[in-house]
């Protein structure tokens, strides 16, 4: 029999502000917490490996050392309750002095309830605005945790607090978390500059100490052939994009650089363009721009047939041609309306009934899991709204399937956003079962707890 990695019970974290046997003791998150807290630092680990762990430990150690107050900053109302609710269950702090600050509390209450607590968990743009107001003073905080540090960029909140903080902050220290601290130097190097942190700790799951704690994941993938309906208005999409990469060339610019010419190869063209038109560039290149726009358009339409489905599609081009028949029309989006073919695809489209294979595939996969385990959870990810209602329409077809929609707050076009008290509400009723298939946007892909999730 092959020996444990971990004993029957493994050890829990020892600290005066931890309650005992509450938190899993791991070296790795250990060695975070004894980096972090040299000096303000960006932690870096991938998402379901504890980095609210890390952040406990180093909040416990700055409060018992400085004392003051501690504050975590979170984006979102439901990662904010999330939060509170945890570290009410494992610190030693009295629940009153554990403090979960959102825009629902009245200014006036939010000042009252600073001044008592002493480890607050908010939202970002509470603690600017309170700061603006001067109903708070961060002097006598010793420690502020960034949770998904990597939006600390640009005029988001989290920048301006930061520069308050350590303008003001008696004993300052940072810890700034994240999973995804950006694709490049540079944007990291961003994020540290706002967030004034000088260290930067990061864990993989391929590292030793890290590896045994990684859950393992199966990943299948699984292709889809569309029906002869949708491969012909993609015909007619590919025909329309072909005819202005043609126009493109004989103005004199390349975009790609073989046949397949992808959304990045169009994004630099536009911006070498931009660049041109900057220092004065010829009528040619206005043209390409006016052209490269067309061609943007047609790119995003065959997405939508292929990886969205008709409904989505005729959502999307029934748009343009609002937006075409409309006074402010660019000339771009009139020519691109009345052409021949993209008239033929619009006609299609709206005629068409055919589903996308991969709502069928989507129904049978979660089927078979909740006809194997009945109290499974399974998040159903989905790049737009529109394919968000489309598989829950879909899966409520289902018996034993009780679907639900998990978007952000931003409303759009016709499209109402989620609250944040909707969203917590939703997450809530989700982990009790209620809901047993949330079908989500990128939005839930934050702070969401992965350890429930079956599929």
């Amino acid at each position: 029999m092959k020996e444990s990695l971990f004993p029957e019970k493994p050890e829990c974290m020892k600290h005066p502000l931890i309650k005992p046997d509450t938190v899993e003791q791991r070296l790795y998150q250990l060695n975070l917490a004894g980096e972090a807290l040299k000096g303000s630092s960006l932690v870096v680990l991938p998402t379901g490996l504890g980095k609210t762990i890390i952040a406990l430990f180093v909040i416990a150690s700055r409060l018992q050392r400085f004392g003051g107050k501690a504050l975590i900053l979170s984006p979102t109302k439901p990662l904010v309750e999330q939060h509170a609710a945890f570290f009410k269950k494992v610190m030693t702090l009295p629940e009153e002095e554990v403090l979960a600050f959102t825009g629902s509390i009245p200014p006036a209450e939010r000042e009252r309830l600073w001044e008592q607590g002493k480890l607050i968990v908010s939202t970002p743009q509470v603690i600017e605005n309170d700061i603006l107001t001067r109903r708070i003073s961060l002097e006598n905080v010793s420690h502020i945790t960034f949770d998904e540090a990597h939006r600390a960029v640009g005029n988001y909140a989290y920048t301006f607090i930061a520069e308050k903080y350590f303008e003001s902050a008696k004993n300052p220290h940072v810890l700034g978390i994240t999973a995804s601290p950006g694709s490049s130097d540079e944007k990291i190097s961003e994020v540290c500059e706002a967030l004034h942190v000088q260290n930067v700790a990061v864990k993989t799951e391929k590292d030793r100490d890290v590896r045994p704690y990684v859950q393992e994941k199966e990943i299948e993938w699984l292709q889809v052939n569309l029906p002869a309906e949708m491969a012909e208005i993609r015909s007619y999409l590919e025909k329309i994009f072909d005819d202005r990469l043609a126009i493109i060339r004989n103005l004199g610019f390349s975009a790609g650089s073989g046949k397949y010419v992808s959304k990045k190869d169009l994004l630099l063209l536009q911006k070498k363009l931009q660049g041109e038109i900057r220092v004065g560039g010829d009528p040619a290149v206005f043209s390409a721009m006016s052209v490269v726009a067309e061609m943007m358009k047609v790119n995003h339409a065959v997405e939508m047939v292929e990886t969205q489905g008709i409904e989505a599609l005729r959502k999307y081009l029934e748009k343009l041609d609002a937006e075409a028949s409309s006074s402010k029309a660019s000339k771009a989006a009139k020519r691109l309306m009345d052409d021949l073919y993209m008239r033929k695809t619009l006609y299609r489209a709206k005629e068409c009934e055919v589903e996308h294979p991969k709502l069928e595939l989507a129904r049978r996969i979660v089927c078979e899991q909740l006809e194997g385990n009945p109290d499974s959870r399974v998040i159903v990810f989905t790049n737009y709204r529109d394919s968000a209602e489309m598989v829950v329409n879909a899966l409520s077809r289902v018996s034993g399937v009780n679907p639900v929609r998990f978007v952000g707050q931003g409303s759009r076009h016709k499209d109402k956003g989620l609250t944040q008290k909707q969203q917590v509400e939703i997450l809530e009723r989700f982990r009790a079962g209620e809901y047993n298939a949330l079908v989500a946007t990128s939005v839930a892909e934050e702070g969401l707890d992965l350890s429930l999730i079956h599929i």
